[in-house]
């Protein structure tokens, strides 16, 4: 190596010398396979037929989306951590698999291909490959071979086919599972199970039989209500709109409107959801946010009747049904156009606060659904000003027959129950503030210490007096005796909405024939690719048309849509689904894949999937070993793959019964932004301090703290701290900067510190002037002892229990002691340990060190050093003495020492001598280990 400068040593560990290690021995991991994990059968296992450990690991990484950006240095925090872990699970023998893959459909590259006219797939390439660029600099030990992209037609093919296990299958209620579509035919045949309109199967036309097997599907159409951006040309999910009721990409409105989509029946399986929380090793908080999302409550559903109709309403409190005072509609109940047809028809002699200004409930409907269409959930459920307009009709409370009128309002959604809600305005907010804008009634029938009054009626029912737990009760019998109502469990999970009015995400395997049913394509139709299109965009129209029906990209490719097929009735025409799934649909099962990415036949071997993921031990989920991701995927992408792990299980393809066993969040790197007198973000490279000021080019900035990040101007890229400062020193700084799971500054001032620690532990080893080892052959002292074995305990722990702060920090301390006890040559004994110690966090200097030491193989399989109990035993102990609560002395004394020689030691000891001069010693108390109280007067 050549000098940096004529005053640098030739072999100090420089950034320069750092690269040179890196590179070269990232070269050899990749050269030797170094992180390939073996599997039972198929084309990764053993060549030579040899069986495998029993001890095996399976470490993940949330999918990342590989964006046009680029990483920061704030995105590998959680890779370099899982990377550390598995790294010392390789050192304890364990058979660990490790890959990375990409998360790549999505809106980003297709608004891209929307503005330049770039294929999506050829900008997603790019991102990829310079992404596993900046990742590849770190040393991270993925076994290569497994890398995936949704964008791969080998991985969607199989994201396809499960679609189609889905489709294919219906939930058995009693059995609580998922079964295949061949075991309910049966089922309707023999008249167990209804048909939609209650006929007998065999009267059915074919197309009827049909329609009534798809009402079963896990997989359905429905005329669902979405959320409509006519500025983008394409339905959005809910997490993609603002509470503003406003697309994140773009920012233009979005509306709620009634289209037929696909769903998935996810709510079929809310308890299992729900209950099998408790087999998983996941952080409380996102079992708690699971659990609120699915919503599972108990309590009755009640009918009132309403102008010849039923208005069914989910109520979680029956006991307040005397306090219904009015009732509300979503405004898009299936009813309210008929309850509108069937009531006064005008507002004559109406409180002019139910009409908002209009002559009839019809006008008055038709401007309200207009002026809330833009409104998201949201906003709607969060919106404190209440609104609504009356629809001229009443509904009979059933409890004590008294006339209610009807409204319809916003707050008041679809979604959940019903879409009908009684109001008990005097015990619900939401309720008290509509019927305080609207002049309705408020009547109290719940005392504040939860006794009922005010809750008799001639119809039969009396509750006053009984608790409210009883009243529930005795409410929901009387309700069931008298045929109004039922006990009932309700969600506020919805099914899923599965499509998108996009190109690039993947095509729906189903086909239409001409009498509009759909056809799922066979097995060896697989994949449906995605054919070339003219361009991307979706039809848009303007913004602000609510009116507008989505026309996605692929209904342009009209030889792709219009297809000539035989699904085994001869060819016919069919039309192709021009719709795609959404970008959850490949992050659903990707840990299968990671499993058995070069099989052909299947989307994963059972028997590799049982080995990396199936239940351990009776009770046991199953599942991966560790999932590392950020909180914000604390609901969606994890309700939704556990949903498809279960209809999986259910129909035998897997093991498991939850893709992942333990879950651990990490925390966000963050960092200082600074915003000019506009408000406008400036560099934050470029920002200089002055007597606690902040400037750039001159004039005084703001200083602000959050996530690092391109929009904030505060990004930096981890290719120059490779650069300036080597992967090893980026890889412990992060590692270092504090506990895993808390969010932490980053400043790149400090990153020096960990650079320091690395070129302290080479000198230790390696002379700076001539690249010699220095390290004799002497024995370990005691005291060498001592700090070896409680360095190799501790950080054992730590690195076991992702403490990978406190690891760095106790190797730290181990370097400093060697440092300052052998300033010129240090036992082999004392360091040999610790390059292995040190090798899961700075694997390159690690590696490069190992090798000096005279060793040929690789450090990642040797073992992890092991301690001695009798090394982590004091000889002797320091105790604090305190005289009257004050400590006025210490005293070392043997660890194994009597009390009656500890009270020798203490009163011998002159400060003690000196506090008890001319006084008296009223009271003795010694506590073994860790003080002594003296008590004087």
């Amino acid at each position: 190596m050549t000098n940096p400068s004529e005053s640098t040593p030739a072999f100090r560990y420089t950034p320069q010398l750092a690269n040179q290690i890196e590179q070269a021995w990232q070269q050899y991991w990749t050269d030797n396979g170094t992180f390939n994990a073996p599997n039972p059968v198929g084309d990764l296992a053993p060549a030579d037929g040899s069986s495998l450990p029993e001890n095996k690991l399976f470490v993940q990484d949330m999918f990342p989306y590989p964006s046009g950006t680029g990483v920061h240095v704030g995105h590998p925090l959680g890779y370099i951590a899982t990377d550390v872990y598995a790294r010392f699970n390789r050192m304890l023998g364990k058979n660990v698999l490790h890959a990375f893959g990409y998360d790549a459909f999505g809106l980003p590259a297709e608004q891209y291909a929307i503005q330049t006219g770039t294929h999506p797939r050829t900008t997603t390439m790019a991102n990829i490959e310079n992404m596993r660029r900046q990742l590849g600099l770190l040393g991270l030990g993925h076994d290569q071979r497994r890398s995936i992209a949704t964008t791969d037609p080998e991985f969607y093919r199989w994201t396809q086919w499960i679609f189609l296990q889905i489709y294919n299958s219906w939930f058995d209620k009693e059995q609580q599972k998922a079964r295949p579509i061949s075991e309910l035919i049966p089922l309707l045949e023999a008249g167990e199970l209804p048909t939609p309109d209650g006929r007998a199967y065999g009267e059915l036309t074919a197309v009827e039989k049909q329609q009534a097997v798809d009402e079963y599907r896990l997989v359905y159409r429905s005329n669902s209500m979405v959320n409509w951006c006519p500025g983008l040309g394409t339905v959005l999910a809910n997490e993609e709109v603002t509470a503003d009721g406003r697309s994140e990409r773009g920012n233009f409105p979005v509306f709620r409107k009634q289209l037929s989509q696909w769903m998935m029946r996810i709510t079929a399986y809310s308890d299992r959801l729900i209950d099998d929380l408790e087999l998983l090793d996941w952080p409380d908080k996102v079992k708690s946010m699971q659990r609120n999302w699915i919503g599972r409550s108990r309590g009755a559903e009640v009918d009132f009747s309403a102008q010849g109709h039923t208005l069914t309403v989910f109520t979680t409190r029956p006991d307040t049904l005397f306090g219904a005072t009015y009732m509300v509609l979503a405004p898009e109940h299936e009813l309210v156009d008929a309850l509108v047809a069937g009531g006064t028809g005008s507002f004559d002699s109406i409180d002019p606060r139910w009409t908002a200004g209009e002559a009839t409930p019809a006008e008055a409907v038709a401007a309200y659904r207009a002026s809330i269409a833009a409104k998201s959930d949201l906003e709607r459920q969060e919106n404190k000003d209440k609104t609504g307009v009356f629809l001229g009709a009443y509904a009979v409370n059933p409890v004590n027959g008294a006339q209610i009128p009807i409204f319809i309002a916003d707050y008041v959604l679809t979604g959940y129950g019903t879409g009908a809600i009684m109001a008990v305005p005097a015990h619900d907010a939401r309720d008290h503030e509509f019927a305080t804008a609207f002049g309705l009634p408020i009547i109290e029938v719940v005392s504040e210490d939860g006794i009922v009054f005010n809750s008799s009626s001639a119809e039969g029912l009396d509750i006053n007096g009984l608790s409210q737990a009883d009243a529930i009760e005795k409410t929901i019998e009387w309700l069931s005796a008298a045929g109004l109502g039922v006990e009932k469990i309700q969600y506020k999970l919805r099914d899923w909405l599965f499509a998108r009015q996009r190109y690039w995400g993947e095509p729906f395997p189903v086909v239409y024939s001409q009498d509009g049913l759909a056809h799922a394509l066979p097995e060896s139709m697989l994949p449906v690719e995605l054919p070339e299109v003219a361009d991307y965009k979706p039809v848009s129209f303007d913004p602000n048309d609510a009116d507008s029906e989505p026309q996605p990209p692929l209904a342009k490719a009209r030889e792709w849509v219009e297809v000539e097929l035989d699904l085994g009735d001869g060819p016919q025409m069919y039309t192709r689904d021009t719709n795609v799934m959404p970008q959850w649909a490949g992050s659903s099962w990707y840990q299968l894949r990671y499993i058995d990415p070069t099989n052909s036949e299947k989307f994963v071997d059972i028997d590799n999937e049982r080995y990396w993921t199936g239940p351990q031990f009776p009770g046991d989920s199953g599942g991966v070993d560790l999932y590392v991701g950020g909180v914000e995927h604390a609901v969606l992408h994890l309700l939704y793959s556990r949903f498809w792990h279960k209809v999986l299980f259910d129909l035998g393809h897997v093991t498991s019964i939850e893709p992942y066993r333990r879950l651990y969040n990490q925390g966000y790197i963050q960092a200082f932004a600074y915003t000019d007198a506009r408000g406008v973000y400036v560099p934050a490279e470029e920002v200089t301090e002055k007597d606690g000021k902040f400037f750039y080019q001159g004039e005084e900035v703001t200083q602000e703290y959050g996530k690092m990040g391109k929009s904030l101007k505060n990004a930096v890229a981890p290719d120059d701290i490779c650069d300036n400062y080597g992967a090893d020193t980026l890889r412990v700084y992060e590692m270092a900067m504090g506990p895993l799971d808390t969010s932490r500054p980053w400043a790149t001032k400090d990153v020096v510190g960990a650079q320091r620690f690395l070129q302290r532990l080479w000198r230790l080893i390696v002379d700076e002037s001539t690249g010699d080892i220095v390290t004799t052959d002497a024995a370990l002292s005691d005291e060498d002892n001592k700090y070896l074995h409680r360095t190799i305990e501790g950080v054992r722990d730590d690195y076991a229990n992702l403490r990978v702060n406190t690891v760095v920090a106790k190797l730290i301390e181990y370097v400093n002691y060697l440092t300052k006890t052998y300033p010129q040559e240090v036992p082999f004994a004392a360091v040999e340990p610790l390059v292995i110690m040190v090798s899961p966090v700075a694997p390159h200097i690690a590696e490069e060190l190992w090798k000096r030491l005279g060793h040929t193989d690789t450090v990642t399989f040797v073992d992890f050093p092991t301690y001695d109990e009798k090394w982590l035993v004091d000889d002797e102990i320091e105790l604090p003495v305190q005289i009257n609560g004050k400590v006025r002395a210490r005293v070392v004394i043997p660890a194994d020492a009597t009390e009656e020689t500890i009270m020798e030691r203490v009163l011998a000891e002159p400060n003690v001598v000196a506090h008890l001069e001319g006084k008296n010693l009223r009271k003795q108390i010694v506590i073994p280990g860790r003080m002594i109280n003296l008590v004087i007067n």
